[in-house]
Formats: structure tokens, C-alpha cells, sequence
């Protein structure tokens, strides 16, 4: 009975040493994660590694925010509507992530009585999936972060 009881143990103290640690070791260090492509030139820096609040997450400047709500040239052809959840706050920018568009393409979205210029960004997801919005652009259409505001999606002309 005995010898049935520390078999476990046994099996358990073999998973520390480093050849058994495989899937079961400890998780490897993030890699630091490679530019996104975006429409923007001069992109804004991500987010510093202790940001905590909002302001802290948002790091688009004056001018990006301004060319966001600035009006745009008539003629934006619809691409639809969707769901959009907030997007990862360490991506910076103004941007929907959408199953709307196959390739980077410049666009408006309208919330409400708000509407912005927007970088629209392929999924990957399946038509009719939901998407996801930036920290900024959230601020911008004044939407709730915890919310899922239902946007209609254009592509610029």
C-alpha cells in the first residue's frame, strides 16, 4: 500500500527537471511584438509598460485626434454594420479591426450622432463576426469601454 501511495509523488517531483518541463515548464517570456501595419505614417508610440489608466493607454496625439473627427470628403462607399468590442489597449491608434475589409483601407465608422475617420484593418474573422475598435476611437465616437457599440462601417473614397 505504501509503494502505491509515493508512486505519485515520485511521478510529480520527475516533472521538475528541466526534460520533463516541456508543455508543464513555465511560460516562455512575450516577445516583443512586431510593428502593426497601419495607413499612418508617423504612428503613435505604444503604450509605456506601467499604464495603468485610460490617458495612459491612449497615446495618440492632438493631431491624430483632430484628423479622426475631421470631415471627410463625400462619396464613402458602406461596407455594413457591426458589433465592435474593445480592442487590445497596448495597440495604439485609431482602428477597427473588421471582417468588413480583406486588406488595410481608410474609413469612417458612425456611432450614434458620432462619426470619425478610422483606419479599418482586416480580422480575419467570417463575415458577420464581430469586431474590435482601439482604446482611442472608443474615446473619440464617446462610446462606453465596457460596451459593444453597434457601428456603421465606410470605405473612403
Amino acid at each position: 500500500m505504501r509503494l502505491i501511495l509515493t508512486i505519485p509523488v515520485i511521478a510529480i517531483t520527475g516533472c521538475s527537471t528541466p526534460s520533463f518541463q516541456g508543455p508543464f515548464g513555465p511560460a516562455p517570456d512575450a516577445d516583443i511584438a512586431a510593428p502593426v501595419p497601419t495607413l499612418n505614417p508617423a504612428p503613435p508610440p505604444p503604450p509605456p509598460q506601467n499604464a495603468v489608466t485610460i490617458a495612459q493607454f491612449d497615446t495618440t496625439s492632438a493631431e491624430d485626434r483632430a484628423a479622426a473627427i475631421a470631415t471627410a470628403p463625400a462619396g464613402a462607399q458602406p461596407l455594413g454594420r457591426t458589433i465592435a468590442s474593445l480592442g487590445s489597449p497596448a495597440e495604439a491608434g485609431i482602428w477597427l479591426k473588421t471582417p468588413l475589409v480583406a486588406a488595410l483601407t481608410p474609413g469612417r465608422v458612425t456611432y450614434q450622432d458620432k462619426t470619425i475617420n478610422i483606419e479599418l484593418r482586416p480580422s480575419g474573422g467570417a463575415a458577420g463576426s464581430g469586431s474590435q475598435i482601439s482604446l482611442a476611437a472608443m474615446r473619440l465616437i464617446e462610446a462606453p469601454l465596457t460596451s459593444l457599440p453597434e457601428l456603421t462601417v465606410f470605405a473612403a473614397p
